[in-house]
């Protein structure tokens, strides 16, 4: 069946011991069920939250200690070696550089991709040394609740978190394909505005890169460069948006990039918050938006 010298695996254990070198790593760490820390650093041994006292372990049986499995879950997938892989590949990395190319990237004033708006720029004069080289990642993070089970009955929530990259051509930049996975918070309850404590190793990771960078082999170039990132904006729904920013967005002091209504009123009958006025919102359109 096989040319001499072939051989297939054993069993389905030993086809995974053989095809997991080439894949890439994840980090499985255990969290409060309370969402009060993540046990790894200087929490990695502890059997209970020095915080809030509740046990990192779940007994299911009848006898203490049967069945003993963690009570929360993080799923972290390091990103820095998943940048390293896309910069190995030819074609990624000059996908890369795209919006840096003045051949490829059409320039009419018009907002056709986020190199194109004032953030961009304004970064670009800020930190000059970060913009000026065309391969530093400018990332977008998105995250939202979802129910993995498919089921309207259940109240299982599951927080994914997502990067998109910005140095990609529009056409390629949302494709499924360079979309990343980086964190997956396991429920059955939302993390709600303890969301950061979940974020802690991707933060990690995003620092080291805007601080010292890591050393990265680039394909197209061949080469060997210091590539460097940075958290360009995130996407989120309105409510998600207040549990990642830990802005308040509810009630009277709901911090929202438009005018601060000066008199809202409460009616009597009605418990939210509602206004009378009619120019509530920014009085500058933008003119970039045709």
């Amino acid at each position: 069946m096989l040319p001499a010298g072939n051989e297939l695996p054993r069993s389905n254990y030993y086809a995974k011991k053989l095809m997991c070198p080439f894949g890439l790593e994840y980090k499985k760490i255990h969290a409060c069920p309370n969402d009060c820390l993540l046990y790894h650093k200087q929490y990695e041994n502890l059997d209970k939250c020095p915080r809030c006292g509740v046990s990192r372990y779940k007994c299911k049986g009848v006898s203490e200690g049967k069945n003993v499995y963690q009570a929360k879950v993080l799923w972290y997938l390091p990103i820095i070696p998943r940048f390293k892989r896309l910069f190995s590949i030819k074609k990624d990395a000059r996908n890369l550089r795209w919006h840096a190319d003045p051949n490829r990237r059409k320039r009419d004033g018009l907002l056709r991709h986020p190199a194109d708006s004032p953030q961009w720029k304004t970064i670009d004069k800020l930190h000059d040394t970060f913009g000026k080289e065309p391969r530093n990642l400018r990332l977008g993070l998105c995250t939202d609740g979802m129910n993995p089970f498919g089921t309207l009955s259940s109240q299982h929530s599951t927080w994914p978190v997502l990067l998109v990259i910005y140095n990609l051509p529009p056409w390629l930049c949302m494709k499924r394909k360079y979309i990343m996975l980086s964190l997956l918070i396991s429920g059955p309850k939302q993390p709600g505005n303890d969301i950061d404590v979940y974020l802690e190793p991707l933060v990690d990771d995003l620092r080291k890169m805007w601080d010292e960078g890591v050393s990265v082999f680039d394909a197209h170039a061949n080469e060997t460069f210091r590539l460097r990132a940075m958290l360009f904006c995130t996407i989120n729904d309105f409510p998600a948006y207040g549990n990642l920013s830990g802005y308040k967005n509810k009630g009277m002091k709901a911090a929202r990039l438009v005018k601060r209504i000066h008199n809202p009123n409460i009616f009597l009958n009605v418990t939210n918050m509602c206004s009378c006025e009619r120019e509530g919102f920014l009085d500058v359109i933008i003119p970039i938006v045709r």
